[in-house]
């Protein structure tokens, strides 16, 4: 497996990006590829380790030491079968998932682990490059029809999936593109979009068909798709933004993340600013303070984006507490670990400041000036404000990235049972929801997850209505 002593001679070298005053000057991916040579050392330091709990890790069970074994051995193509095995869109997930493989790699041990992230995303790069991705057609047609809602990453998964089995499918997705956060809630410059082009030609070839701008629930009611299509699947994601509860106000310049990051987004893909900001509500970061709330990725993208229009500063407010330089490796490997960790938006320039709560803003006129905050911590188990902490931050403009908090309550899940947490209730065999022919997976029936899991959850859905459908399947799990 790799090179038995690799992980002993070769130290770790991953990708590297461009210099920050170089990046900042524009919107496109700033990763520096490695050469040939240096990724196949790379895969040679993947150590037969026994136990890969690599596979732990990773959501949708890629063959990790396989794949490093076959990089290292110069079989390219044969790696990218594997890695299709288990993961539809490799190019996705090599480009922004955080990589909790890497983080149960048995290397990670000594803080060394496997290059597994950048492998997999050279791995399906070549293989499009050297043109070994074509469309997989099925080998006869089913007579079935299966309508998806929704093109994240949980959808056009699915829909691949079950457009191989045999299946006429049909995706629906309420914006003007696919793609769904893929599209519009991930910066250009840590995924620009044609990979997301290259695949959906892929997957027309292979017999799906895209419907944008059809908003299931408004344009179109969920029964109506019941009673054109054999099964329904849902998966539109968790779209509905945690809120901040603040006193009332009407200063403008408060804003949801998503807002502001689809605005920017579609100004890259060429829109017109009446477009891409419809009745004069554009957002920018021009020449202001700027204040993110929350400490997550969605807050590190504001980051760079701010930072990319021109922001003069930004601050970036979490509630939790700073957590640890490092974890403790013995109480929590092979899982993913609470760590101080910093973005390379972060790296980018950003003030960051932890255990902040956000009391109400202060403003002139119709425009918010500041926002009023004090210092917290945890007693008894409580988030309690300390007295005496009060102070005074400056902001143009306030930026909302708490996360999510489940799908949107909308005709479309109208009727349809929920989980306590308010998700559409499915559990993870049928992906069956309280009506029949309707299936849910993805975000809108897990909540606020990761992109690694939305396309578990697609791949699993597939199986589960392929099932529902023929009685049968040969689709993985």
């Amino acid at each position: 497996m790799g090179k038995p002593t690799g992980f002993l001679e070769i130290a770790r070298q991953d990708r590297v990006y461009d210099k920050v005053e170089t990046r900042l000057k524009h919107w496109k991916e700033f990763t520096v590829p490695r050469d040939e040579a240096a990724s196949r050392a790379q895969a040679a330091r993947c150590m037969n380790c026994g136990i890969p709990f690599c596979h732990t890790g990773c959501p949708v069970n890629n063959q990790i030491p396989d794949w490093n074994d076959l990089v290292y051995r110069n079989q390219w193509k044969t790696a990218l079968d594997n890695l299709h095995s288990t993961n539809n869109f490799p190019e996705f997930t090599g480009r922004i998932c955080p990589a909790p493989c890497e983080a149960a790699c048995t290397l990670n041990i000594i803080e060394s682990p496997v290059t597994i992230k950048s492998i997999e995303c050279e791995i399906i790069d070549r293989g499009f490059a050297e043109g070994w991705v074509v469309p997989q057609l099925p080998k006869e047609k089913t007579g079935k029809s299966v309508a998806v809602v929704g093109s994240g990453p949980a959808g056009l998964a699915c829909a691949q999936q079950l457009a191989r089995a045999g299946h006429d499918v049909t995706l629906f997705e309420k914006n003007d593109r696919i793609g769904g956060l893929l599209r519009y809630g991930i910066p250009d410059f840590k995924m620009e979009k044609h990979p997301i082009d290259r695949r959906m030609r892929q997957m027309e070839a292979e017999g799906v068909t895209f419907k944008t701008g059809v908003n299931v629930g408004v344009d179109i009611t969920l029964n109506q798709l019941r009673a054109d299509f054999d099964a329904v699947v849902l998966s539109g994601g968790a779209e509905q933004p945690r809120d901040l509860d603040l006193p009332a106000h009407n200063f403008e310049g408060v804003h949801f993340a998503m807002d502001f990051l689809t605005q920017q987004n579609k100004r890259n893909a060429g829109d017109a600013e009446d477009v891409a900001a419809p009745n004069g509500s554009g957002i920018s970061a021009k020449g202001k303070h700027v204040v993110v709330i929350g400490g997550g990725d969605t807050g590190s993208d504001c980051i760079g984006t701010s930072n990319r229009q021109g922001a003069v500063n930004v601050v970036q407010l979490e509630i939790m507490p700073a957590p640890p330089e490092k974890e403790n490796k013995p109480l929590v490997w092979p899982n993913w670990p609470l760590k101080m960790r910093t973005s390379s938006s972060q790296e980018e320039g950003v003030e960051r400041d932890f255990a902040v709560m956000t009391k109400r803003a202060i403003g002139e006129g119709d425009k918010i000036t500041a926002i009023e905050c004090v210092r917290v911590e945890f007693v008894d188990g409580r988030l309690t404000e300390i007295p005496g902490t009060a102070f005074e931050i400056k902001a143009d403009l306030v930026l909302l990235a708490m996360g999510f908090v489940g799908p949107r309550k909308s005709s479309l899940i109208d009727g349809l049972e929920l989980d306590p947490r308010g998700n559409v209730k499915a559990n993870t065999l049928a992906y069956a929801t309280s009506q029949d022919g309707v299936f849910a997976c993805g975000d809108m029936r897990r909540g606020q997850s990761l992109v690694v899991w939305a396309i578990r959850e697609g791949r699993q859905c597939a199986h589960a209505v392929d099932r529902a459908l023929m009685g049968q399947t040969v689709l993985p799990r």
